[in-house]
């Protein structure tokens, strides 16, 4: 049992000290200059494979969607030419079971409910409070990427992302990256960024881990994407999704587009 936890077992805190003030700042300091953090072996492979055991037989459960999409995740400029970095469209082909689908016993709950892990990533994040989300599907959910899907390159629109790899594929699932590809604050869009990443001629970066790891990453003005995985091995990976202010949920269609279904 951790201090203000639920069960130490399934997090390691001996490698972690999440609730040490020196140990979260060295963090939100690592977070702040690279935009990224990850926690190498925070779920011990054991919590991992029990995961995994409940989650892969999931995937005739999981909710597949073929989507075109912009980098901005909004509907196209009209007003804009249909080549105009705003309006390229990229692809993304991915699974998931939504949180209703999450057994009440799975460690993912344990994992997502912790006290200990919810104060390290409000000190590392900067935030006062973090929440669960106000609807019955997006707080956790499980991702699916068997050979061929993918997740293409774009904007979040939320200030960070939490996730944890469960499973890696035997080649591609490689999650791509271009820091401050745009700097949304100030308005600018980064068009000619966004181009020259689609056009393939703009470097990027690559954010390596591997199953157990928790991945804190800002991407709200970081272009990123996942490559299309290969081989038999479908790449599994956990969202967790939290909110700095109560109350917040997705609206209906939101729901329908991510899902299939509101509820």
């Amino acid at each position: 049992m951790g201090r203000g936890g639920l069960v130490t077992a399934t997090l390691d805190t001996d490698r972690h000290p999440l609730t040490d003030v020196a140990y979260q700042t060295s963090c939100r300091e690592r977070l702040d200059a690279d935009g990224t953090l990850v926690l190498n072996g925070l779920v011990p492979a054991s919590i991992v494979d029990e995961i995994v055991a409940d989650a892969a037989p999931r995937i005739d459960e999981a909710f597949f969607a073929d989507s075109t999409h912009n980098v901005y995740l909004t509907d196209p400029d009209p007003s804009l030419a249909n080549d105009h970095a705003f309006n390229r469209q990229v692809v993304s082909s991915k699974g998931l079971i939504a949180d209703d689908q999450v057994p009440p016993d799975s460690p993912l709950r344990t994992i997502y409910a912790d006290s200990d892990l919810r104060g390290f990533l409000c000190a590392v994040l900067g935030i006062e409070s973090i929440h669960t989300y106000d609807d019955p599907l997006s707080s956790i959910n499980v991702h699916f990427a068997p050979h061929g899907r993918e997740l293409g390159w774009h904007f979040d629109n939320s200030s960070f992302a939490v996730t944890l790899l469960l499973q890696a594929p035997q080649a591609g699932g490689i999650f791509e990256y271009v820091p401050a590809a745009r700097a949304s604050r100030r308005g600018e869009q980064g068009y000619e960024t966004v181009d020259a990443v689609l056009d393939g001629i703009h470097p990027v970066e690559t954010l390596t881990f591997a199953p157990g790891d928790l991945v804190l990453f800002r991407g709200r003005d970081a272009l990123h994407r996942v490559t299309p995985t290969i081989g038999d091995v479908t790449r599994l990976l956990v969202v967790f999704a939290f909110n700095d202010e109560p109350g917040v949920r997705l609206s209906d269609s939101a729901l329908a587009t991510f899902y299939g279904r509101d509820a």
